[in-house]
């Protein structure tokens, strides 16, 4: 190869990676220091999976042992200084990375709002309680963004979470469980609240009690001080409907704003990709509720 060529090609190499760098809006940040993750099991990496993506470009992340964050700061002239962390759902076996993830903090982007994508801990650790070291990855984030704050141009009085599924789930536990100390002190981040000012659930699961099913389950503490909440999903979605309209009757019991939308048809997993059932347009809905509560217009 010729050395003029050579050159060349070296410089676009570098002239490439600098504009990676320069870019910051997509810049991955992990939630422990020093990969200190609190009470992660010694021995889960002899169960460490591969991420696979399938034929429709859906990324599955099957282990995570250092949870991170991954930032996608809405452009300037769009911010309007809202933020909302992702939790991706998978049942808390895999993270469900495009279709509940990276595509959700895209259309966030679009309309003013930054996104943080939060890759917490699977599979599950403990198979009773799989939220529970997930919660404290949702708590540490909530906090470091919150820290973070003026750097990604955010209001640390208008940090929500929005999550599918399992991450629906570990939104809900965010908004009742805010007060549990979950993690010991790290740093200084850890001194603000943990509190998501509001929360968005999205065919969220395992609401239901585990013996009584007509009942939510007795870990989920609707109280006057649950956060506003936003919830979509379908009535044959298995039994999650329904126990989606306990959780909205319980924010009505005790005065808190909520909505719930309930489309006929859809199942479940579906993200925000079109299809031919309506439930499609629950992003349409889920905006025109943020525009109604105020965190559209810029702060």
């Amino acid at each position: 190869m010729h050395s003029k060529t050579i050159l060349f090609l070296t410089f676009l190499v570098l002239s490439l990676r600098g504009s990676l760098i320069a870019d910051d809006r997509h810049e991955e940040i992990f939630l422990w220091s020093n990969g200190e993750v609190p009470n992660e099991p010694k021995d889960i990496k002899e169960r460490k999976k591969p991420t696979k993506t399938d034929a429709s470009g859906k990324m599955r992340i099957a282990y995570v042992d250092n949870p991170t964050l991954t930032i996608y700061r809405a452009s300037e002239e769009k911010a309007n200084g809202t933020g909302v962390i992702i939790c991706p759902g998978g049942g808390y076996n895999i993270l469900a990375w495009t279709h509940e993830g990276t595509e959700i903090a895209e259309w966030f982007n679009s309309i003013g709002v930054s996104a943080f994508i939060l890759k917490y801990r699977v599979p599950r650790r403990d198979p009773q309680t799989p939220h529970a070291l997930p919660l404290q990855d949702a708590q540490r984030a909530i906090r470091i963004v919150r820290s973070n704050a003026k750097k990604w141009n955010v209001d640390p009085n208008r940090i929500g979470l929005l999550g599918f599924s399992a991450g629906g789930h570990l939104t809900v536990m965010s908004g009742v469980h805010y007060k549990k100390k979950t993690y010991s002190k790290v740093d200084a981040a850890d001194d603000l609240s943990a509190k998501p000012d509001f929360i968005m659930p999205i065919y969220p699961a395992y609401l239901g009690d585990r013996v009584n099913k007509d009942k939510l389950s007795e870990l989920i503490d609707v109280n006057e001080n649950t956060p506003p909440t936003f919830i979509a999903i379908t009535h044959d979605d298995s039994d999650r409907s329904y126990y989606s309209a306990l959780l909205y009757a319980a924010l009505k019991r005790n005065n808190v704003v909520g909505e719930l939308h309930i489309y006929s048809k859809g199942g479940h997993g579906y993200g925000l990709r079109k299809s031919n059932n309506p439930v499609h347009t629950w992003p349409d809905r889920c905006r025109d509720w943020l525009g109604s509560m105020g965190y559209l217009e810029k702060k």
